[in-house]
């Protein structure tokens, strides 16, 4: 592993970086934003992509080995390296481009504390509360079946992810849940 990294190859940055190409495939879906009410808006898809990146770093933090750990900081470093890019595509000058990444860092963070909470919390409505304030944020008022149907698959993702033996999310092959517009999934 030494020789890999001194010639290039990090086999736990490959990982993050596939994981990362697969959590924001899945964050596009299209039944998230015209199902479910997911603003189609870039705080939106940021929101959905933020969503993805907790639900695989929780995972990755219960795996608890010293891997697991390397490709979780690779995964953050390469959605910050994600932002940055899209910032600056976006047109940002060189001096916002490093205040407005620091700051959706911190909101990754800030939103993964509140999923972690609500998950770990009695209270039945508390995941739908954390996405009503996060992921459902500039909605002034969701519909409460996409918040529904959107806590749902939340709770199904950490299923799924939990059921895994770990060796695909080491990979950088994540297990998501189907995802299917309210009226398939009766």
């Amino acid at each position: 592993m030494v020789f890999a990294r001194f010639f290039g190859r990090d086999p736990a940055l490959d990982s993050a970086r596939r994981l990362y190409v697969a959590l924001s495939a899945q964050a596009r879906l299209p039944a998230f934003y015209a199902a479910w009410g997911v603003p189609d808006t870039l705080d939106g898809r940021f929101d959905c992509v933020a969503l993805h990146a907790f639900l695989v770093l929780d995972r990755l933090k219960r795996e608890d080995s010293a891997q697991a750990a390397e490709i979780a900081q690779h995964l953050v470093d390469t959605f910050v390296e994600d932002m940055d890019r899209t910032v600056r595509e976006l047109g940002v000058g060189d001096m916002g481009v490093a205040r407005r990444v620091k700051a959706m860092a911190q909101a990754l963070y800030g939103r993964a504390a509140v999923y972690s909470a609500a998950l770990g919390s009695d209270a039945p409505d508390a995941l739908q509360e954390a996405l009503c304030r996060n992921l459902y944020g500039t909605v002034e008022s969701p519909d409460s079946a996409g918040v529904a149907a959107m806590a749902d698959y939340v709770r199904r993702a950490v299923a799924a992810l939990a059921a895994d033996d770990g060796a695909a999310l080491l990979a950088g092959e994540p297990k998501f849940p189907a995802v299917s517009a309210p009226e398939d999934s009766k």
